[in-house]
């Protein structure tokens, strides 16, 4: 599995949506550092189980699509007439 490349403004913006969340909480200052830190170990925690759900709902959209498409198949048969 890749790593998660976020681009550097947007995990900076990120990052310091969490620093003003633990400011919020506890009251608290939390330093830009540390909160980098936080951010990139919470987010090695979450990304397998993001991952995994990705995979389950790409599972489930191909196996909709797939079960469109033989609909759609069905109907283009057609019938075969056999003589006896």
């Amino acid at each position: 599995m890749k790593p998660i490349r976020i681009p550097r403004e947007e995990k900076q913006d990120l990052i310091q949506q969490l620093e003003d969340y633990i400011i919020d909480q506890t009251g608290e200052a939390f330093g830009n550092i540390a909160a980098e830190g936080l951010f990139d170990h919470v987010l090695s925690l979450v990304t397998p189980y993001v991952y995994n759900q990705a995979i389950t709902d790409a599972r489930t959209v191909v196996s909709e699509e797939w079960s469109r498409l033989e609909d759609e198949l069905n109907v283009l048969e057609r019938p075969i007439n056999r003589r006896r």
